[in-house]
Order: C-alpha cells, then structure tokens, then sequence
C-alpha cells in the first residue's frame, strides 16, 4: 500500500507540475511586457549558494548540490503557509522586520528543509548587531513534519526537536549558526552527540544574484527548485542505505 501511495503522488506532482509549468511558459511574453519600465528595489531578494552535508560518524559520508533561496521580506509580500510579520514578531518579542528565508513552492510542488525568519529590532535595519532573534522552521523527509524553534542570531545550541534522518537518533542537540542576510548568506546546523560527537554538520552558503517583486520572474527563476531538493535528498538516501 505504502509503495503505491508513493507511485500515486509521484505520478500526481509529476501531472500538476507539468500543466503548471505550461502556463507559466504562457505567461513570460506578457510579464516580459508589463516589466518594462518597473522599479523599485524590490519584496525579495535572491540568493545562489550551495548546501553542503558533511558526517564524520560511524561512516563518512558528504554530499553537496546548488540551491536557490530567497528572502522575502513579510511586511511586503506576506506568504500563504508561513507566518506573518505579525506573528513572527510576537514570538520573537521585537518591533521591526521580519525576512523570511525560504525556498517557494514551485509549479504544485513544495520541499522545503530550512526556512528562516530574520526578525530586527525597530530602530537600526540591516545591521548584524540589531537582528535581535531568528525562527527555525524544520521539516523532515520524508514525513513531511513541521517543527519551529527560536534561536539567538550568531551562535545557540538548542535540544533537537525533531526525528530528521532515519540514520540519526534523537539523543543530542543542534548548534546552529545564521549570520545577517547582506550580499552574502550563511546558515549552518551541527549535531553534537553524547557518544559521537560534533559528528555532522549541514551548511547553506550563498549570494546575492537580485531582488524583484516580480511573481512571474519569481517562477521562472524558481522554477523546479524544490524538485531537485527533494531529488538530491532521496538520491543520498539511496547512496547511503
């Protein structure tokens, strides 16, 4: 049952994927048309970078694959499945704004590790020592389950919340790194055991290629992204078992 469950969604993200992809081929003339002449600095900001794994124990094991992100700023551009700038505020207790990092859902399909909710004080944007608190959001694969903690920007240790890897217990915590988003963008997750140690660690390091408000630029430069996260996880799965 469980393995047709998997050919039925397959075949049903493969189908809407597709259809979506069509239209979105439909619509690049008309954005292209109503681009002309646009400004402004833009609700997202793009970023390129690649994700790096690394497990040191019992086996050695490391993998690597380039990834598109972006961050969205949530006064601006409020997204439907995230919370809001208002929300985020009230669990971080601060005053000013709050960017999402995240990769979209692209055509149907959403696959999703990490997003990171940046959330500043009021008085001075933009700069490292006025980001007052970050929000992790967690999802497994591929059980989909959602876990969300908050953790102090820079460096914080923080007791794993959340069964993310059939190779993985849950004994240990999560020493997470995320520095201020500029034109660079670093986020790093290491897992420190009680019997093996600083064993692995997983770490997204980008740039910043553009911003836009454009939702059809979004799409296009999106596009198939969380398909190739979910095709480079199960691939390491495979590899690994």
């Amino acid at each position: 049952m469980e393995a047709l469950y998997l050919l039925a969604s397959l075949a049903t993200t493969l189908l809407t994927s597709t259809l979506l992809s069509l239209l979105l081929l439909l619509r690049l003339p008309f954005a292209r048309r109503s681009a002309r002449g646009g400004g402004g600095a833009g609700a997202t900001r793009l970023y390129e970078g690649r994700v790096r794994h690394s497990r040191r124990r019992p086996a050695g094991h490391a993998f690597e694959y380039a990834v598109r992100y972006a961050l969205v700023d949530l006064d601006l551009l409020p997204l439907s499945g995230y919370l809001s700038a208002a929300d985020a505020r009230r669990i971080a207790s601060t005053s000013g704004p709050v960017r999402l990092l995240t990769v979209p859902k692209s055509v149907g399909y959403e696959q999703n590790p990490l997003s990171v909710y940046y959330c500043y004080d009021e008085a001075a944007q933009e700069q490292d020592e006025h980001l007052k608190m970050c929000i992790a959001e967690v999802t497994n694969t591929p059980w989909g389950e959602k876990v969300m903690f908050t953790f102090q920007p820079g460096s914080d240790l923080v007791a794993k919340p959340l069964h993310v890897s059939p190779f993985m217990d849950m004994l240990g915590n999560w020493s997470i790194r995320a520095d201020a988003p500029g034109n660079n963008l670093y986020v790093a997750i290491a897992v420190q055991h009680p019997t093996l140690g600083n064993y692995f660690t997983a770490a997204l390091d980008a740039k910043l290629v553009g911003q836009t408000n454009d939702s059809v630029k979004l799409a296009t430069f999106f596009w198939l992204m969380p398909h190739k996260v979910a095709a480079g996880i199960y691939w390491e799965i495979v590899e690994i078992s």
